[in-house]
């Protein structure tokens, strides 16, 4: 049987494990085939093409072969476009990172997903520092309802009753979207939610919702992060941890 390659594949290389002396196995996220897991030989020593490219957040075109679990990579060419992120933008393409890595299936695509994690890089690369926590909320939102763990944000989870504009509601990991006290800051209004609803059901729901989220981001933010922490089956995942530390030094 003939060996499969791939070529002029978009991608992104979310994390990279020594292998041997001299080569990585990467774990790249890629727009037609999901997460794969290559073999990069040869990455590690100077004189390897694969050196400077294989960097996280770097747009990427690879081409691969073979039919095992871990392929081996052919080629990557940077794509260019922006430069590395740097600071608290790092860290939080690091978090984007962890997300993919321990939400997505391996060999599952998620082409709509890619493009809105390379609109997300892209912002994070451009030190808006003004518009990057609503990025993050975006990408967790559309990630959670592309793998089918966001709730319909327009009626209420257990009940199905439509929601009140005026009244308050929060999302829990266990129980989808309910009715809440208006005092619980982890809560949004009915009109709020249904915004956001909207925003994500739209053909441009990256920009739609980066703007919705702009508008409810302290709010938002505890209810999306204790969702992918259940989903996730851990209490705090590993780079939220790592901002928290440096924020406290």
């Amino acid at each position: 049987m003939a060996t499969k390659r791939i070529s002029d594949e978009p991608a992104f290389v979310l994390h990279r494990y020594d292998w041997s002396e001299t080569s990585l196995i990467l774990d790249v996220f890629t727009r037609h085939h999901g997460r794969i897991a290559l073999v990069a030989k040869g990455a590690k020593r100077p004189s390897s093409s694969f050196r400077p490219v294989l960097l996280p957040l770097q747009p990427l075109q690879l081409a691969f072969g073979g039919d095992a679990e871990v392929r081996t990579l052919k080629s990557a060419e940077w794509m260019g476009g922006h430069v590395m992120p740097t600071g608290e933008a790092l860290l939080s393409g690091y978090y984007l990172n962890e997300l993919l890595m321990q939400l997505l299936a391996r060999e599952d695509p998620h082409p709509a997903l890619f493009d809105v994690y390379a609109n997300v890089v892209r912002v994070l690369a451009s030190e808006h520092d003004e518009v990057l926590q609503a990025a993050l909320r975006t990408f967790e939102l559309l990630l959670l309802r592309e793998i089918g763990f966001l709730p319909q944000l327009d009626h209420q989870t257990l009940t199905l009753a439509p929601l009140d504009e005026e009244a308050h509601y929060s999302l829990v990991p266990e129980g989808g979207l309910r009715a809440s006290h208006e005092a619980d800051r982890a809560s949004l209004s009915g009109a709020q939610w249904l915004a956001l609803q909207q925003a994500l059901a739209t053909g441009a729901p990256f920009t739609d919702t980066l703007r919705a989220c702009a508008a409810v981001m302290g709010e938002l933010k505890p209810q999306l992060r204790a969702l992918l922490n259940y989903h996730c089956g851990v209490s705090t995942l590993r780079t939220r941890q790592m901002m928290v530390d440096l924020q406290s030094l």
